[in-house]
């Protein structure tokens, strides 16, 4: 069984991440979505809740694909999840130029610590290239109207968060 990991903080989760986990659910057999425990970011939802947002838009992506996805909260280096959850093969979303960067990093400092585990970087596709959680949330704080960059409950959940 070929498990992959498509890890992040998902703080929310955008139409640009469902558009990952839709392509990279089409490489595995199995795919578990790492939900990032990182208390330096401060998210604006708590573990909790991203997992609940992530396992609503996930359920019928499963069904339609037949593919199991999980979703697994961690807060240890991410080889180490990788490990944990007997994925072979990571997955990483690109939206530019200055992701490579940062990503070629991480992922030869993986190699380093095992190289038996695969990374596959997956290009957004281009309607999604500039949505980031962190434009997401900045323009909802501000009253914007993001129902283009996340699935319907993740608005409301947004509008809820900053009162709207």
């Amino acid at each position: 069984m070929r498990v992959g990991l498509y890890p992040g903080t998902f703080d929310p989760i955008t139409m640009g991440h469902i558009d990952i986990i839709r392509r990279a659910a089409t490489l595995v057999d199995k795919l578990v979505i790492g939900v990032a425990i990182n208390r330096d970011k401060g998210p604006l939802f708590n573990l909790e809740e991203r997992v609940a947002m992530i396992e609503h838009e996930c359920a019928g992506l499963a069904r339609d694909t037949g593919i199991e996805i999980v979703v697994h909260p961690f807060e240890n280096l991410l080889i180490h999840c990788a490990q944990d959850v007997g994925a072979t093969l990571i997955i990483r979303g690109l939206r530019a130029v200055a992701d490579f960067e940062y990503e070629y990093q991480m992922v030869g400092m993986n190699r380093q610590l095992n190289n038996e585990i695969e990374t596959v970087f997956l290009m957004a596709e281009a309607q999604h290239q500039a949505i980031a959680s962190k434009l997401v949330k900045e323009i909802a704080r501000l009253d914007g109207d993001v129902s283009k960059f996340v699935p319907p409950r993740v608005n409301s959940e947004l509008k809820a968060r900053f009162g709207k």
